[in-house]
């Protein structure tokens, strides 16, 4: 039997991240969280991360780093960001950084539309998920 999918989530808002953990088990994966971008890249679990949700504004190292960084590391993990602060530019960077959606806290993290955002970074994983 193959492990369902493992989400990681990083948002320095402990309240909105434990929400968003168990709003992401709820739909049937696995969810681990992280209180920063630091914490995630010391984690050692980029390579069985099949879908990454970044919030774009974080102190010290913001999700836009996070993935540059990654990706610098050999890591093109499927991302989808999420930010309070929807603007023309932070839409621009984020999908320019790959972002397969951009979400808007709270409102677009309400509903289908979360999952949806996952189902495509899996998608775009190909499939491979690694247990």
């Amino acid at each position: 039997m193959t492990e369902s999918p493992l989400i990681a989530i990083v948002d320095d808002d402990d309240v909105f991240r434990g929400a968003l953990e168990n709003l992401v088990r709820s739909l049937g994966w696995r969810a681990c969280t992280f209180a920063s971008a630091d914490a995630y890249l010391r984690s050692g679990l980029m390579d069985k991360t099949n879908c990454l949700i970044a919030d774009v504004q974080m102190q010290n190292v913001n999700g836009l780093e996070l993935c540059k960084r990654l990706s610098d590391l050999g890591f093109n993990i499927p991302t989808v960001f999420i930010t309070a602060y929807p603007d023309d530019a932070v839409k621009i960077r984020a999908l320019s950084a790959g972002a397969v959606c951009l979400l808007r806290k709270p409102l677009d993290l309400q509903g289908r539309r979360l999952a949806e955002c996952v189902e495509e970074a899996l998608n775009r994983r190909g499939g491979q998920f690694q247990p």
